[in-house]
């Protein structure tokens, strides 16, 4: 198991604002790993931990380029192949489940050609030619609040699953 350590004078710093709130969790697991997700070090993370890792990719792809991107950069495999979408469920975010299942679907339909290396020309013309992409871009960005807000209160429920406090 990997131990992941969170200063309790940090924690309070960022007790007001859900998104760094959010990001406080995220930094020490990613801090705790090294900043690489592989899979032996998937194996020591608990499901929280991975799931809190998965949402902070999909949030950040999604939010900067679109579930396109998050596709092109690698990431459709982490998000779509896991049980992501499950575990999304069993935090509360049921609709983020039914979106995830949804574009899952396109997924499955175009991942051969957004994986492939293409040039930027290249990639910005997917935008074009998958546009069942963007009611899926829409739908994240109308919640994206919403669901940070339920991320956030998930993890002050279950803080002990995410990282140890400590004071000092």
């Amino acid at each position: 198991m990997i131990e992941v350590k969170i200063k309790d004078a940090a924690l309070r710093k960022a007790a007001g604002d859900m998104d760094e709130f959010v990001q406080v969790f995220v930094n020490a697991i990613q801090n705790a790993i090294g900043g690489e997700l592989t899979v032996e070090i998937m194996q020591q993370l608990n499901s929280d931990q991975i799931t809190l890792l998965a949402w902070n990719i999909l949030h950040g792809e999604v939010m900067d380029g679109g579930f396109i991107q998050l596709i092109h950069n690698g990431y459709g495999g982490f998000i779509f192949i896991n049980p992501t979408d499950k575990a999304f469920r069993e935090w509360g975010l049921e609709e983020l489940c039914s979106l995830i299942r949804h574009a899952h679907k396109s997924y499955n339909k175009h991942k051969n050609v957004i994986e492939r290396e293409c040039s930027d020309e290249e990639f910005m013309v997917l935008y074009e030619q998958m546009s069942e992409f963007d009611d899926y871009d829409d739908a994240f960005i109308e919640h994206e609040e919403q669901w940070t807000s339920a991320v956030a209160h998930y993890i002050d429920g279950y803080i002990d699953n995410f990282a140890t406090i400590i004071t000092e």
